[in-house]
């Protein structure tokens, strides 16, 4: 049967290829340059925002609507590459077993998201002690987040074969690492302080699993992606518990009188 020329389908097709499309790019191309002269004289937008706060949130500029989330804050991708692989830890306060400290407030006790680190004598007794790094790590902050938290610094750690951890320092009185710099297991890295005096002095010890650096508060219902930093340091020693020296053995020792010579005021001692 002999086809009609003005309904074979694929002839219109190929017209249509050959003539609409092109004409449909060029008017588009018309109206995206009549557009852009448009845009160029209307007045700018000035957005007036805080110096302080970030200039972008995502792929967008900053307005007076737009809401920053310290929460989706995360390390940059030079950032988790430069934090060191590790295998051990140790106490970040007294000796590598914590001697001479306890734990005030363990974690989640009364919704604490942390481990309250104070020396044995209580009250301010370990102010300006020094605080270690629990492991080799890259500092990801250093600062004053706010006057609830003091000077706090976090670092960054690869567990091996495991995931990134970070160790979350808080009140501290000084701070002796800067931000990007690599820290070694048992580096000082500040001192032992008290928020410019809103609490006693302790150190505020928090073991993070999510990647987020918002400082977040030091109370929370849940755990918040932490973890026991007591029990993590001690079940990520990696080895024995022999550092310190052990209690002596064998027969006790009597002990002797005790005596004591006191001057009677006439040069004459007396016992």
């Amino acid at each position: 049967m002999k086809k009609i020329p003005y309904l074979d389908i694929q002839q219109h097709l190929k017209e249509w290829h050959h003539i609409v499309l092109p004409l449909f790019f060029i008017i588009a191309a018309v109206l995206l340059i009549l557009f852009l002269v448009i845009r160029t004289g209307e007045k700018p937008v000035v957005y007036d925002w805080d110096p302080e706060s970030p200039a972008r949130v995502g792929l967008l500029n900053a307005g007076n609507d737009a809401v920053f989330d310290p929460a989706f804050a995360v390390p940059s991708p030079i950032e988790m590459v430069l934090a060191p692989t590790v295998d051990h830890f140790d106490s970040p306060v007294g000796s590598r077993l914590g001697a001479l400290t306890y734990n005030a407030q363990p974690f989640l006790t009364d919704r604490h998201l942390g481990d309250d680190f104070n020396g044995i004598g209580g009250w301010n007794s370990d102010l300006g002690d020094p605080v270690y790094a629990v492991a080799d790590g890259y500092v990801l902050s250093a600062g004053w987040p706010g006057d609830g938290w003091g000077n706090v610094i976090t670092l960054l750690h690869e567990i091996e074969d495991g995931p990134q951890i970070q160790t979350f320092y808080a009140h501290l009185d000084t701070m002796t690492v800067p931000v990007g710099k690599q820290v070694r297991r048992g580096d000082k890295i500040g001192t032992i302080g008290n928020a410019n005096g809103n609490y006693l002095a302790h150190l505020h010890f928090e073991l993070r699993t999510s990647p987020s650096l918002d400082v977040g508060g030091g109370y929370a219902d849940e755990k918040l992606g932490r973890l026991s930093g007591e029990l993590a340091l001690k079940k990520w020693r990696s080895r024995n518990d022999d550092q310190l020296v052990p209690a002596p053995v064998g027969t006790p020792i009597e002990p002797g009188a005790f005596q004591l010579d006191v001057d009677d005021g006439e040069g004459t001692p007396s016992n």
